[in-house]
Order: C-alpha cells, then structure tokens, then sequence
C-alpha cells in the first residue's frame, strides 16, 4: 500500500502521480462552505463532524480567504457551526468538547480576522445571528463555566482558558469588542476564584487564569459597570482569599490557598529577572488599587525563601553582595509577595529604554503609589518587627557603595531607595511616605543623605538642560515638588528625622550644596518676571524656595565669619556643624501651608489614557502567543487515549 503524508490538510499519496487526496475532515468543512445546508443530505454531519481531529490551519485559512460578500453567503451554515459547537460542549465524550473547543477557537479568530474594519455586531451576526446571540453566548458562559469548575481534565481547563483569552483578545481594543458584553453579562469570575483558589489548578493554569481576569477587568472599565471590577473589589480576605501565616506554618501545605497569592507564583523571582510581564503586572495593579483586602496578603510572610538585603557595587554594575559580607541578624523574616515585588522593580528600573520595560517600571512605581497610600500597607512597611533581607539590583542612578552604611532594614526603605530614581512619581512616593511618618511620629532609620543627595542632583539635571527640556515639558512642577520635599524636612523633620544629628546634617546638605539651590533661585526668578508661559509655575517654586534660602543667608555668614576668626581655610563638616548646631535659636522660617497633604491617586483621572494603550499592547501581545502549536491536539489526545 503506498505511504500518506500530510500537508496543508490534503494526503498525498507517495505514488508517481501524486494525485492529492483530501482528509475527510477538511472535506466536512468543505461542505460548511457551501451555501447548501450540509445535514441535509448526511443526518449524522454535525455528529461525526465533532469526532474527527481539528484541522485549525485549514479552518482558519479558508475562513480568511473568502471576501464579505462570499462570507456573507455562507453565515446560516457558520452560525450552525457555531450552534453545535456550543451543543458539543455538554457531550459526555471528551474528544467531542475538545474538538467543538478548538473549532471556537478557529470561527472566531477566522472571522474576526476577515472582518477587522467591520463593527462588533457584524461579527455577532456572522458568528451566531442577532436572534440567537443572547442565548448562544449564555449556553456558551454556561458551558465553559461548568467545564472550568468541573474536577475533569486539566487539558480541558486550558483549552476553555485559551477559548477565552482568544475571545477577549481578537480586537486590539477590547472595549471594541461587542461580544464581551455577553461575557459581562454571563460572569465566569467565580470560575477563575475557584481554579486561583486550588494549588494544582493554580499551578497549571494560574498564569491564563490571572491575564484573563486582568483584561476583563478592563473591558470597558471608565464607560459603565463592569461586573469583574465589582465583584474583584468586594472579595474578601479571610473567606475568600483564605491565607494566613498558618498556612505557611503547616509543612503539609506546600502552597498557599486562595485567590492573590496566585500572584506570587506569577511575579516570581526567576521571572524577574529575565523578562518584564505587563500582563502580570497589570493583574498585580487591579488586585492592589481595587481591593484594599489584598494589601494583607502582600504583607504575609511565606517560609521558603532567604533573600538578603544586598546594595550592588557601583564599581560592578549587576553585582550582588554575598550573604556572607551582611551581619544582619540571623532571625530575619523570609520572602513575601510584596518583597518579590520590590526585586522584580529593581530589576525593571535598570532599564527603561525599551518600550515594555518603561511601561513595566511606570506601572510598577503607579502599584507603589497605591501602596504608598494605603494605611495598613504604611503600618507593616514601617513595622520593625518584621525585618527582611532583599537583593535589589542596581539602577542607572548610583545607589551606596559596597563599603557604605547600609540602610536600616525597615521594607519602606527599599520603596525609599528603589523612589531615588527621582522622576516625579517617584517624589511623590516618598512624600506620601513621609506624610505617614510625620502623622504616626514615626523615626525611620534610614541614610536620608542618599535621598537629599539625589534630589539635589535631580534639580542640578533640570538645570543643565533647561532649553532642551522647556520645549517640552514644565519642569517646574518636579522642581516644586523636590523643593517642597525640601521643605517637608525643614518643618517637620524634628518628628520623623531618627536623631537630632539627621536634623543637622539636613541643613548641612543645604548650605554644603546651596549653589544648587542659589542657581535654580536665579532660573524661576528671571522666568517669573517674564510675561511668557512659565511665568506662574516658574512664580510657584520661587515661592517655595523662601524657607532653604533663609538658610542659605542666615547660616553662610556665620560660617565665613567661624573660618576668619579661627584662620581656617576650609572648614570640616563637624566645625560646620558645630556653627550649625549654635545658630539655630536666631534662625526665622515662614510657615508654610499644605506640605503634609496630597492628591491621592486617580486611574481615571491622571492615567486612563496610559492603561488603554497597555491593554492594548497586553491584547495584541497574547493573541500573537496563542499560536496553533498552544492549540494541539496532542496531548489531549494522548490524556483521552483510554476513553473508547
């Protein structure tokens, strides 16, 4: 007999004539595209039709080959397709729902393929028909909600994840994207709760299930009420969540339970550092900004990783410091989910040039905001007794050197370091840190001459490049914000500064770098006299200047008049001090309104236009990955191989 290979959904037979024959499989879907109704003359079609091996190449060309008109006459036999594939999902035999499943996934990326200038509803009435598609898309829900919950076959549970992701991702817009708003109406949130609440479904299926959670949310999110958004917000974190440091306690729990912590298997440290995931980030974003729940399950300590706090050389760019140069405490607390968060943004902001990694490292600061902002996250980042040890990796800013004082190991420090990139988010991290400390009187050990030092070279920056970047940007608004973090110091230091000496040595990193200041003094105030478009801005931090330059002008002389009178050239820091520490009794400083409050963060507001175009390269970016090979038959086949 001669030997058959495939190819492109023909048999060829291995003999000189090498005359095509067609898989019969290819020669049913033949038939679907004729306009005649192929049940008619074979009553058994859609049965044995759903029997036979998926050929989703061919499926799926045909489809894209024909033009609307041809498409158009054959829609009564695509929305019979669609009909029985529906039916085929409730048939006791596997084969049957995986092949009805994969031939979903080929109608709808075919169509919507072919019909990409066309609006939602004409996809609609090509896919299912206006009549039928209330009920079409329940049966739908229904059926894959039942297939996800169900204790059957893992194959199966990806199968309907891909269906899904497929159908949420095959516009680049999904809030374009009409037919999501039966999947509004028929929710599967309680699905996806259940697989991210199950270790092994977790484990197989946790990242599909927590990218399609993250682009449903996003359906349509600042237009109308979106039932994920709802139902993601009110979920609870002792009933639902169910994690608690118990759980980790108990060595017969090898995995945490529960919706979040799904999360830190997928912003995992090896993950981390080789390749940024906006997709995970951005379901890490929704669960911080939407449930306030879920900053309690950031703060739990889970007991299998020993990070250590380590401050790359600057010498050695990537360089990590051994365990064994740190004599920390031996009683350190192990890794959480809010500590792989920190590494994972470390390694982000190394690099921010690439389009993905400066979307990444900007949504990575937003989801510290939130944090920053919210009470109980301030209580556990400020709470010394619970100390961790962290690798952070080195940024394109210089952090401490090797042989320089680490930082005290309270975890808002590391949100402090990772802040000294100094854009003007990062500022605002720190101030709304700040503000918690002042209110809470809270002393935070930390080497605050690292933070000044980088603030002031920010303004040094800004300075430098003035023409450049006025044509542009409004600088002034950065240069306020730094000079009223400045001033946040200034006023209340004396309640959150660790010692009298940081107070001191406040004011030292001011008269020491007062050319800064005095330079950008110069700038504002020439722009502020002048009638152009900088005047108001410009007038703004001339304002806010008024408390470091009576500073500046009351402490320089007594400085200069120390020097003349003990003949000393230049004078060491603790002889500065010593002036310093004198003088302070005749120092007078204007009070100043406002500099412990803060806008809290708006997504609708400040960032809609942002998150748009990041749903849109996360839509664009899984339905490129939703190959054919992800949609094999294989290994579904080789699960059922014992099913007659």
């Amino acid at each position: 007999m001669a030997q058959a290979e495939k190819k492109g959904g023909l048999l060829w037979k291995s003999s000189a004539s090498k005359k095509p024959l067609k898989e019969k499989v290819v020669l049913m879907y033949d038939e679907i595209f004729m306009t005649e109704d192929p049940s008619k003359c074979s009553p058994r079609f859609w049965e044995e039709l759903f029997l036979m091996k998926v050929n989703l190449e061919y499926l799926e060309s045909k489809l894209e080959s024909l033009d609307g008109e041809e498409l158009m006459k054959i829609k009564d036999n695509i929305n019979c397709l669609f009909q029985h594939c529906i039916q085929a999902l409730g048939e006791e035999h596997p084969i049957r729902v995986v092949n009805a499943l994969q031939t979903l996934c080929a109608l709808i990326r075919g169509v919507h393929q072919k019909n990409k200038s066309t609006s939602g509803f004409d996809i609609i009435n090509m896919l299912m028909g206006f009549d039928k598609a209330e009920l079409c898309m329940k049966n739908l829900m229904e059926s894959l909600d039942s297939l996800l919950c169900a204790e059957g076959s893992e194959s199966l549970k990806s199968l309907c994840l891909k269906l899904l992701l497929c159908l949420v991702t095959v516009t680049d817009n999904i809030s374009q994207n009409t037919i999501l708003e039966y999947v509004m109406i028929n929710s599967i949130f309680e699905a996806i709760l259940q697989i991210l609440s199950n270790p092994p479904c977790r484990r197989e299926h946790g990242y599909d299930a927590v990218v399609l959670l993250a682009l449903l949310v996003n359906y349509r999110k600042y237009e109308s009420v979106n039932p994920y958004i709802v139902k993601l917000s009110i979920v609870d974190d002792e009933a639902t969540l169910n994690v608690s440091n118990q759980q980790y306690k108990d060595k017969e729990e090898e995995h945490q339970s529960g919706f979040f912590s799904a999360l830190t298997n997928m912003v995992s440290e090896e993950r981390a550092f080789f390749e940024t995931n906006e997709a995970i980030l951005l379901a890490l974003y929704e669960a911080v900004h939407l449930n306030r729940n879920f900053i309690t399950v950031l703060a739990q300590v889970g007991p299998n990783s020993m990070c250590f706090l380590s401050i790359p050389s600057t010498a050695n760019p990537g360089q990590v410091i051994s365990s064994a140069e740190l004599p920390l405490d031996a009683d350190v607390q192990t890794s959480n989910l809010l500590i792989t968060f920190l590494k994972y943004s470390s390694i982000v902001m190394q690099d921010t040039k690439d389009e993905h990694r400066l979307h990444s490292g900007k949504l990575c600061l937003i989801i510290l905001t939130c944090i920053a902002e919210d009470q109980y996250a301030n209580a556990f980042l400020h709470d010394d007794n619970v100390n961790f040890r962290v690798n952070l990796h080195r940024m394109r800013h210089t952090l401490p050197s090797a042989g320089s004082s680490l930082p005290g190991r309270r975890k808002v420090c590391l949100i402090i370091l990772l802040s000294s990139l100094c854009s003007r988010r990062c500022i605002q991290i720190v101030h709304k840190l700040l503000c918690y400390q002042k209110k809470c009187r809270v002393r935070l050990h930390y080497t605050w001459r690292e933070l000044w030092s980088a603030l002031i070279n920010l303004l040094k920056f800004l300075m430098s490049n003035e023409t450049v970047l006025l044509a542009k940007h409004n600088i002034f608004t950065v240069a306020l914000l730094v000079v009223n973090l400045f001033n946040m110091f200034i006023t209340y230091g004396d309640t959150f500064l660790p010692t009298p000496s940081s107070y001191d040595e406040l004011y030292y990193e001011i008269i020491r770098m007062h050319q800064n200041f005095d330079n950008l003094y110069s700038m504002v105030l020439r722009l502020s006299t002048n009638a152009g478009q900088w005047k108001e801005p410009a007038s703004k931090v001339t304002h806010a200047l008024v408390n470091i330059r009576a500073i500046i002008n009351h402490f320089n002389p007594k400085i200069e008049s120390y020097a003349a009178v003990n003949h000393i050239s230049q004078l060491s820091e603790e002889q500065v001090l010593e002036v310093v520490r004198s003088n302070y009794d005749t120092l007078t400083l204007k009070l100043q309104d406002g500099l412990d409050q803060y806008e809290r963060y708006s997504e609708q507001h400040k960032e809609a236009a942002f998150f748009k175009e990041l749903v849109r390269s996360i839509s664009i970016n899984v339905r490129r990955n939703l190959a054919f090979n992800t949609l094999s038959q294989e290994v579904l086949l080789k699960e059922f191989s014992t099913i007659s």
